[in-house]
């Protein structure tokens, strides 16, 4: 079983990243006993159950069949903002000459020194998922295998039977493929093999727009590589506010991105080394030549193995269905992360899995309509929100008060060179109530949490006009977003009132 779990390419990295969630020489626990909770799948949800649990003093049993730390540490977060984090340095030697750094286009990047860097903070970080600490650290005991339901109180892995008392499902997504023919036999990337390269492809293709599509493909043209970005809609970020898009869209066109918007893909083909994609838009045919193809829409759930039947438990193309408090049609069994929430984030992962535990081990009722999830995509600029977005609240019924402040405006983001982007809150009509936030900027998604954190607490855009920012920061333009509301409540009337008021001082 575990010794089939490899990685590419086999070098000291990823050998210490296997020996941490995947240990080839791994022997599962005998089970005693019924569990508090077993939890099947050890990603970000499952992990976090599985500790919180074991640390408030339940028995737990903990089930992976790959890769303990799951998405966002092997494929997901963790590799895809260290090659964000190297393409960004290179831009910057690069595109220097303001501040008196030399070099410019001639400067030289090493894909692969690159892509080591990478895998050896990963494989640094790995512990915190290590199938060891969460045995000897934690108490958890852990079962290298696939999980299935044999009963609606009892899962079977590797031949063992787990009885429990309540079962937490984390088994999360994965990477989809669109129905593209021709694409699965001419082969592909995705978010599971893209880390894996250790040259760079000098021609390259990326289906799909989203954050992740635009995240990548910024950052392979960034290394060198000539890079197409393939979207059906007529949008990059499709769901984003237009205006971070459009600003996004600027950057990755001056950054020689062919963007190949409102296309739909006919085929693609492979002939010899080259990958042919045959697309359509409005009658006229385009043909792009490349040497990779990565693909960067859709996700899937992970289901396959489970026999969810067995435990009496629904569930759909979307994932395994849930009640607003996570609890499945088994009414012993929850889910937690990917599986089950369209907000496919690790930090909302994170936050559900806090929810299942109050409510599955200490009778809580906590809802998940009452979060407040922030989102951010590490382009650069990178663009966060939080709340809804302005077409959301009119559709809603509400009047909407919509105040933007251009980081053009702030001191900071001159002298930093970054004035490309903005800070947008929208407020309830008539309040200071914040009901969605946006933020485009190099670093949004640092910003965005005080928004965030408004939201969640109830406070109004006044509490952050009341509270001092320092100076020169680029999150002083949330400020400046109180104060432009405050110029708002100075209308005529008032300003009449306050100089006959002041006149009157005079005397």
């Amino acid at each position: 079983m575990s010794a089939n779990i490899e990685i590419f390419p086999r070098d000291a990295h990823n050998q210490t990243l296997v020996a941490n969630v995947h240990p080839p020489e791994w022997v599962n626990p005998t089970p005693s006993g019924r569990y508090n909770l077993v939890v099947i799948g050890g990603g970000t949800a499952g992990l976090i159950c599985a500790a919180g649990a074991a640390g408030l003093g339940a028995k737990v049993a903990l089930i992976e069949r790959h890769l303990l730390g799951g998405d966002c540490l092997n494929v997901g977060c963790v590799p895809s903002k260290g090659l964000i984090r190297a393409s960004r340095a290179f831009f910057d030697a690069r595109n220097g000459a303001d501040f008196g750094v030399l070099g410019g286009a001639g400067l030289q990047f090493d894909f692969a020194t690159a892509m080591e860097r990478m895998r050896r903070l990963r494989a640094e970080v790995s512990y915190h998922d290590s199938a060891k600490r969460f045995r000897d650290e934690l108490g958890v005991d852990v079962f290298l295998g696939q999980g299935s339901f044999v009963s609606r109180d009892c899962v079977e892995v590797a031949g063992q039977k787990l009885f429990f008392k309540k079962a937490a499902i984390c088994t999360g997504a994965r990477a989809a493929a669109p129905p593209i023919p021709g694409l699965a036999e001419t082969g592909y990337l995705s978010n599971e093999t893209v880390f894996s390269l250790t040259e760079l492809p000098p021609r390259l293709a990326v289906i799909g727009a989203g954050p992740i599509g635009c995240e990548l493909a910024q950052s392979f043209a960034r290394f060198g590589s000539q890079v197409t970005l393939i979207e059906l809609g007529p949008h990059i970020l499709g769901r984003e506010d237009r205006d971070a898009a459009g600003i996004l869209h600027a950057a990755l066109v001056r950054e020689g991105i062919d963007l190949q918007l409102g296309v739909k893909i006919l085929g693609v083909e492979k002939r010899g080394s080259e990958k042919i994609l045959r697309m359509e838009r409005n009658g006229v045919i385009i043909v792009v030549a490349v040497d990779e193809i990565l693909v960067g829409v859709g996700r899937a759930p992970n289901l396959e193995g489970l026999e969810l039947e067995q435990g009496g438990i629904l569930y759909d193309q979307a994932g395994v269905k849930v009640s607003d408090t996570l609890q499945t049609s088994n009414p012993d069994v929850y889910a937690a992360g990917d599986i089950c929430s369209p907000y496919k984030f690790t930090h909302t992962a994170d936050a559900l899995a806090r929810i299942l535990i109050a409510n599955a081990l200490f009778m809580g009722r906590q809802k998940t309509s009452a979060l407040t999830i922030p989102w951010c995509t590490y382009t650069d600029p990178e663009i966060a929100h939080v709340g809804m977005y302005e077409k959301d609240v009119r559709d809603k019924g509400m009047e909407v008060t919509t105040l933007t402040v251009p980081l053009a405006d702030i001191d900071r983001a001159v002298l930093d060179g970054e004035i490309e982007g903005f800070a947008r809150v929208h407020l309830r009509k008539g309040t200071d109530k914040i009901l969605g936030a946006t933020i485009v900027a190099r670093h949004a998604g640092e910003m965005i949490n005080e928004f965030s954190l408004a939201i969640t607490s109830g406070l109004g855009l006044a509490a952050i006009g009341n509270t001092i920012h320092p100076y020169p920061t680029q999150a002083e333009v949330i400020k400046r977003l109180a104060d432009a509301h405050n110029r708002t409540r100075l209308t005529p009337f008032v300003k009449n009132l306050f100089s006959r008021w002041l006149k009157w001082q005079r005397r």
